[in-house]
């Protein structure tokens, strides 16, 4: 997931589901599931083997800032950690019948924070911590990780406002991890805050004003390929958003020729356009990384897999027709109506007001 060398075009991180075929996950049952209709999902790269790339990609990124390493070393193992991104992942998931936001999640997105910060560094960039004289490289590279690793875990409580849950819960946290690494209190203070704003508006909910904030929110939305829809797909969610996750199969992030960092997503199905379109094209536009970034989305040359067969409008609900032979009803997302409720909502009127 993570390489070392120079010049234009060097891979920091890969993030790459290997196998997991699209026919895979459309609705194929095996003898012992088929009485319970269960769909099975198989990939030859499980959570686990995610989980330790990643490790092992952010570990490589840190060994030069022992601050942000021990910070990391600390959070991983920290139990209190462990629990929010299990219980967040189970309410967007479970509950909600959204993709993966848990332990997975938290470790991706962690190395994809450090490897679009290594490339901003060696490019010259300067962060805000560093700009402002809070701090140095490795202040910025604490901030990253422990940002990007804590910025969902408000989920737990509830996918509406997670991101101030997320502060509130990931603050005794980072004191707990930065108090000792953090001798001074005025420092530990400041540095925290660039923490809890990159978590505040990692989902651009307000827009991040640090170029720290928009690290962690790019790096957030970079994790859209197959590997973190496949389950919300096997449980049932069968959406655009699951969809089109399964219909990204490569996210690369390196160096840039003409700025300092190149994202590279490669598609299997042309479908997937809508997680770049929706998830991280947003993420790098509204955010003060849009001078750094350089965005590009192609589908592989051997051509497209095909997830859907056919869909068609019946009433308020689109009604699609999987690969697998299975039909699956979703409800039309009007987003016009939804404006208009929640207008309503905040005005405090009632449903017949005019």
């Amino acid at each position: 997931m993570n390489e070392d060398g120079m010049g234009a075009g060097e891979q920091k991180f890969r993030l790459q589901v290997e196998g997991g075929k699209v026919s895979d996950v459309a609705g194929r049952e095996d003898s012992a599931a088929a009485a319970g209709k269960t769909r099975v999902v198989e990939f030859t790269t499980p959570r686990a083997k995610l989980i330790e790339e990643a490790n092992q990609a952010i570990r490589m990124d840190l060994r030069g800032y022992p601050r942000a390493l021990a910070a990391y070393d600390a959070l991983r193992s920290d139990p209190e950690a462990l629990a929010h991104w299990d219980m967040a992942n189970y309410i967007t998931m479970r509950k909600l019948g959204y993709n993966d936001h848990g332990r997975v999640h938290a470790f991706i997105t962690g190395a994809a924070g450090l490897a679009l910060t290594e490339l901003l560094l060696e490019g010259g960039v300067k962060t805000d911590i560093m700009d402002s004289g809070v701090g140095d490289a490795d202040d910025v590279f604490l901030t990253v990780i422990l940002g990007t690793m804590l910025h969902d875990i408000g989920n737990q409580i509830h996918r509406v406002g997670h991101e101030a849950h997320a502060v509130a819960l990931a603050l005794p946290i980072i004191d707990r991890i930065m108090t000792p690494l953090y001798p001074d209190p005025f420092k530990r203070v400041k540095v925290r805050s660039f923490i809890l704003g990159a978590i505040n508006c990692h989902d651009l909910n307000p827009a991040p004003l640090t170029l720290e904030g928009g690290i962690v929110a790019v790096a957030d939305g970079t994790d859209i390929t197959k590997g973190r829809g496949r389950k919300a797909f096997s449980l049932g969610s069968v959406d655009i958003h699951s969809i089109s996750a399964l219909a990204v199969d490569q996210v690369v992030i390196e160096r840039g020729r003409d700025k300092p960092v190149l994202i590279s997503v490669t598609m299997n199905n042309s479908g997937g356009i809508f997680q770049v379109e929706e998830i991280l094209a947003p993420k790098v536009i509204r955010t003060p990384m849009r001078r750094f970034v350089e965005l590009r989305a192609t589908t592989r040359p051997e051509g497209e897999e095909q997830i859907l067969s056919r869909v068609r409008l019946d009433g308020d609900h689109f009604v699609m027709d999987l690969e697998g032979g299975e039909q699956v009803a979703v409800e039309v997302m009007d987003s016009q109506k939804q404006t208009q409720q929640a207008i309503v909502e905040n005005l405090g009127l009632g449903t017949d007001s005019r």
